[in-house]
């Protein structure tokens, strides 16, 4: 599908999730989101909790992309490192962030705003607050980048306040179908030609396996909902003519 929309990229930050500890359950969210809101996710990558890797592929990707979103390592602890890596990117200094600093400041009793959680509240110089509702300790933006928090919980207030921010275009619609007991290289030559008549869309195949059958979805994607929908009817006629029954939508679950 052409790139006329602004696209995005995401960087999921954390050693936890390479090393198999924590299942990251940002991307879809995130995924999803952008699409609604006309900027289609191009890329994800996972990196570590390494200073070197997060300033090169930070600076790497800005200049790729219209969005860059980053998840992780934006609490107290001592491998929380994105925010000072984000300033070292973008070259400015890593210091209190006045309106994130007196937010924090107050709502801790007295002595509680210790050195760890005033990490939460240092940005790279010239940051903007990206708040949620969950939480105190704010994501920030700077250029084109937006930092949001791991947890899941927290990162999804950080993005339901920022969508409706963000300038994007038009919205990303999918239709879909699926068959049961049609595998999918039988299918593949005439779907190749499908997505050819259509160069506009992202037509996808993707096999299941279950106990009740196993068979293929087809998924298109674009801006163009009527011709989401003519490749949909397209690959429906194509089912059909195998003899199979074509089931409308996605495979749930």
């Amino acid at each position: 599908m052409p790139d006329t929309n602004p696209i995005a990229c995401l960087l999921v930050i954390g050693n936890e999730v390479l090393s198999g500890r924590t299942q990251d359950a940002n991307i879809r969210f995130i995924a999803k989101g952008l699409g609604e809101i006309g900027i289609p996710l191009r890329e994800v990558r996972v990196i570590p909790d390494l200073p070197a890797t997060i300033i090169g592929t930070v600076n790497e990707v800005r200049a790729k992309f219209d969005y860059v979103f980053t998840t992780g390592g934006i609490g107290p602890t001592h491998d929380d490192i994105t925010s000072e890596c984000i300033a070292a990117a973008f070259s400015v200094p890593w210091e209190p962030h006045p309106e994130a600093w007196a937010r924090m400041e107050r709502s801790y009793k007295p002595g509680e705003f210790n050195a760890a959680r005033q990490r939460m509240a240092t940005m790279p110089r010239g940051a903007t607050l990206i708040d949620n509702a969950m939480s105190v300790a704010p994501g920030f933006q700077i250029g084109n980048v937006y930092v949001m928090a791991g947890v899941p919980r927290v990162m999804q207030s950080m993005f339901e306040w920022l969508a409706p921010r963000l300038q994007g275009g038009a919205p990303i619609v999918s239709r879909a179908v699926h068959v049961v007991g049609l595998p999918e290289g039988i299918i593949a030559g005439p779907l190749g030609a499908v997505q050819a008549k259509f160069p506009e869309l992202d037509i996808g195949s993707y096999p299941f396996y279950r106990p009740s059958g196993n068979g293929v979805a087809i998924v298109a994607k674009g801006t163009d909902a009527a011709a989401a929908q003519a490749a949909i009817d397209e690959v429906t006629a194509i089912i059909a003519g195998f003899g199979k029954v074509p089931l409308p939508g996605e495979v749930e679950g």
